[in-house]
């Protein structure tokens, strides 16, 4: 009851102490406090995202990499093992993405 009373009391007292001017620079895009220039759906080149594909991935490594480390002392030599399997599989995705010129920004 109390988990569906809190979200509903907290939009309730947002709407009470907003403003409510609802005047034309309300509607305008808000970019680093200068007018926009030019418009928001130009094309960037595949390259960048290909990049922070790669990113993403190698940064989730350390997500599962970390708990594993902690407690290294009393998982054992199969978890070991098992580590350095995905230690490997990222490998071989790295040496692709290498290969493949993922890695190349310009």
């Amino acid at each position: 009851m109390i988990s569906c009373l809190v979200p509903v009391a907290a939009l309730g007292l947002a709407k009470l102490l907003r403003p409510a001017n609802r005047g034309p620079a309300r509607r305008t895009t808000y970019e680093s406090g200068m007018e926009p220039i030019g418009g928001a759906w130009i094309q960037f080149n595949i390259r960048y995202y290909m990049f922070a594909l790669v990113f993403v991935i190698f940064d989730v490594e350390t997500v599962f990499l970390y708990p594993w480390a902690v407690a290294f002392n009393q998982l054992g030599l199969l978890a070991f093992v098992e580590a350095l399997i995905f230690i490997g599989i990222l490998l071989i995705g790295l040496v692709y993405a290498w290969r493949k010129g993922a890695l190349e920004w310009s």
